[in-house]
């Protein structure tokens, strides 16, 4: 059974969507500071980040990123995309602390839709993304570039 996918022609410079939300944990950090390595106080030392800037643990940043990724990916809605490649993210910012209890959700715009230059069949798409938490702050802010299938027409 074949599922329909989006392919470059699909996209419009200027369409925006907007993804669920996730609330993120204890847990969520936890398991990042094992994966990652990272058991930086300001994550996983309560009693250290009491007296902080922020008075309790932030979640790692990379962390908030990778959530907010797959968040975006699920901002694409049905059919999902026909990814060839995912070629990089750039102009990584981040803002606002992400604290346990809040919950993010991203606003993903498309900013480029273009033929690629050195692969007939595909394109590139390039994403704004926009990391919100739930006061609606911006709490961080990537650009992801994919290579697309195109839909080429039979001859």
């Amino acid at each position: 059974m074949s599922v329909e996918k989006r392919h470059l022609e699909d996209f419009t410079v200027g369409e925006r969507a907007i993804s669920p939300g996730r609330t993120v944990t204890e847990a969520d950090i936890v398991m990042f500071a094992a994966l990652s390595g990272d058991w930086s106080e300001l994550h996983t030392n309560a009693e250290y980040m009491k007296d902080s800037l922020f008075g309790e643990r932030i979640a790692h940043g990379l962390l908030t990123l990778s959530i907010a990724y797959g968040l975006a990916l699920r901002t694409r809605g049905y059919p999902p995309i026909d990814v060839l490649a995912f070629l990089g993210i750039d102009k990584v910012r981040f803002r606002v602390p992400v604290l346990i209890g809040d919950t993010v959700k991203v606003e993903s715009e498309v900013i480029e839709a273009r033929p690629s230059k050195s692969r007939h069949h595909a394109g590139i798409v390039k994403f704004k993304n926009t990391v919100k938490n739930q006061r609606d702050e911006d709490v961080a802010s990537w650009e992801a570039t994919l290579m697309v299938s195109r839909r080429l027409e039979e001859k």
